[in-house]
């Protein structure tokens, strides 16, 4: 059997039966898929199931790299050509192409690849930030790299695809009030955030709303270390220093729920909540990031709730100190 075949059918039994992995290890499943010869991924936690293409219904003055929709069961789903996206012809041998149904920011989108190959698991730590002048450079498709075996992988930004194809698909910023007070101006915010578009945005909403005093890092493992090196400066007052801490889940080196893990369980940075706020929030990922113990959990579409939400939270938390007379 080929490792292509395999690999399709190790997926389908994955998704198919739900296996969980064990929150807060560090952990995740890839799907690794084939356009063009090259190998890509994608978190088997985006993925609903597999489908063989079949034909759909194009819909006029729609993105050149929207194939259609088609509506296998109850749910309508829109066709994104992956290969046309990032520049490549169609696949020489469409026997093997496949649609990946995804589910993502409340979304239902098939992308259409031409070959899966294989699940396997890896720690986010394996997984490298590329450069900056990889696909495109800071604006880049790319969120991650990963060597398996003799293959380079290049894990895909699904969030930035999408939101490249349909802009209105993405966080809506004309839904975040503009904020003129001065008492949210000084209080300290750490954001962990992988994606250069999210940063982006979660920095402009946050500006809009009168936090001002954001410290933006790039994954979960540089916001545990800085978080760390303020714990052993010694402060005694933790949220004076990060007064709350918003995280993405998927991230090279250390992802949110490993990160969460670890400030909710260190007795001197507890205190700190955490608000988790991804595109995979779904029934399931809330059970999982109420295990590792997050203060709250949105998915990307709510950035209006956001501001809210952190607000509640910082009061909550000081509240806490307060009665215990820190």
């Amino acid at each position: 059997m080929s490792r292509e075949t395999k690999g399709r059918e190790t997926l389908m039994g994955i998704v198919d039966t739900n296996i969980l992995l064990e929150t807060g290890t560090n952990e995740l499943e890839i799907l690794e898929f084939e356009i063009a010869g090259n190998s890509f991924g994608i978190n088997v936690a985006k993925i609903t199931e597999l489908m063989q293409i079949q034909e759909v219904q194009e819909m006029p003055l729609s993105h050149p790299c929207v194939e259609g929709v088609f509506q296998p069961r109850d749910e309508v789903y829109t066709i994104v050509d992956l290969a046309k996206y990032l520049g490549h012809g169609p696949s020489d041998d469409p026997s093997t192409d496949i649609f990946i149904i995804s589910n993502f920011n409340k979304m239902n989108i098939a992308f259409h690849v031409h070959a899966v190959e294989s699940i396997f698991r890896i720690s986010w730590n394996q997984i490298e930030k590329p450069d900056s002048v990889i696909y495109g450079g800071q604006e880049g498709v790319v969120t991650g790299i990963a060597k398996v075996d003799d293959r380079i992988i290049s894990i895909l930004d699904f969030e930035k695809i999408t939101f490249d194809i349909s802009p209105e698909t993405g966080i809506d910023l004309t839904t975040v009030t503009e904020y003129t007070g001065a008492d949210r101006e000084h209080i300290p915010i750490v954001v962990a955030e992988d994606s250069d578009l999210l940063r982006k945005m979660l920095t402009e909403a946050l500006h809009t709303s009168g936090y001002h005093n954001l410290l933006i890092l790039n994954n979960g493992q540089e916001a545990w270390e800085h978080i760390t090196r303020i714990k052993d400066s010694g402060t005694s007052d933790i949220l004076s220093k990060v007064a709350c801490l918003i995280t993405d889940i998927e991230m090279p080196q250390m992802d949110g729920h490993r990160l969460t893990k670890l400030v909710k369980g260190d007795l001197v940075l507890r205190d700190i909540p955490v608000v988790i706020f991804s595109s995979l929030i779904d029934e399931r990922m809330q059970l999982k990031g109420k295990e590792v113990g997050a203060d709250a959990q949105l998915a990307k579409p709510e950035i209006a709730q956001l501001v809210g939400v952190v607000d509640q939270m910082i009061i909550k938390s000081r509240a806490k100190v307060a009665e215990r007379g820190e």
